[in-house]
């Protein structure tokens, strides 16, 4: 099989790698000329100086997979694609996009004649060697033409990816996966920050970490990369206490609104990330003069 990659930085790169030692004829096209010509060398890429000569590189039924930023630079691209397509080609959106925005890509795509696929993806850097979760929305059609190459991705053929449901429905499981994820990591960071101020018992958290990790309930590749992150320098101090957020846990959130379905540990673990981001503490300082205010306790000073 041949397919065209559009966005070869840490995840489109790294499939592209992963699908051409499957076998499966891959051609790539990034802003980064250097990223391209690195992949043509290192990996057997096949090099496109645009996105008109990926697409003109293909031949018969055309396979245009989209790593790329969720929302306008997707959208544009989408819309670009349009023209250079034929009806029966197909195109896949692997990045995080709003499962709204996929469905109505569906939408369009289809008045056109053209299929599309929203694959919600998960394995991040470690994909390349150990494989990727595909969350997968699309027509039955456009699946069973796209199975060769979920099989490659995935971590094995018969695991690790799944045809969930009609367009939307990947990048909806996906948006649901990266909420609970925000609760796992927010949970195991607060259990750590609780063990690290038991100041008597001096505990070791690269010792219990790696503990957890055999026979225990919470055992994860969360604990993992804890874990070894933590065998080096276990206060961190090179690490910034901010933490970003991609959107889809802000999307989880919203959607239990919408449904009207309690989920209050993934918007805690939301809230407390706003909160990491919160770079003047305005907040705190107001609690502050609160507790001053009506108990005359202490302000801490900057000074």
């Amino acid at each position: 099989m041949k397919l065209a990659m559009i966005g070869l930085g840490k995840m489109g790169g790294n499939m592209a790698t992963r699908l051409l030692r499957n076998n499966i004829q891959v051609v790539g096209f990034d802003h980064h000329t250097d990223t391209v010509k690195k992949l043509e060398k290192e990996a057997g890429l096949i090099p496109a100086s645009s996105v008109q000569d990926a697409v003109n590189k293909l031949e018969g039924q055309k396979i245009v997979w989209l790593m790329l930023p969720a929302g306008e630079i997707t959208e544009q691209q989408i819309a670009d694609l349009i023209p250079m397509l034929n009806k029966g080609d197909i195109i896949i959106d692997g990045g995080n996009s709003n499962y709204k925005h996929s469905q109505r890509r569906g939408k369009l795509l289809a008045e056109h004649g053209i299929g599309f696929m929203d694959c919600g993806t998960s394995g991040g850097v470690w994909g390349l060697e150990n494989g990727y979760c595909l969350m997968v929305g699309a027509t039955k059609e456009v699946a069973t033409v796209m199975e060769p190459i979920l099989k490659a991705l995935a971590p094995a053929a018969d695991r690790g990816w799944a045809h969930v449901g009609p367009i939307g429905a990947g990048h909806f499981t996906k948006m649901i996966h990266n909420g609970i994820e925000y609760g796992m990591m927010q949970a195991m960071a607060e259990g750590l920050d609780l063990i690290k101020g038991k100041e008597e018992f001096n505990l070791d958290l690269a010792e219990i970490t790696e503990l957890w990790r055999h026979g225990s309930v919470v055992r994860s590749w969360l604990l993992d990369l804890t874990a070894n992150a933590l065998k080096g320098d276990q206060e961190l101090s090179t690490v910034a206490p901010y933490v970003a957020d991609s959107g889809e846990g802000r999307w989880t959130v919203m959607e239990s609104v919408e449904q009207g379905v309690a989920a209050p540990v993934l918007t805690l673990a939301l809230q407390a990330r706003f909160r990491s981001q919160d770079a003047t503490g305005y907040s705190y300082k107001l609690l502050s003069m609160m507790r001053n205010g009506f108990g005359g306790h202490h302000v801490k000073s900057t000074s």
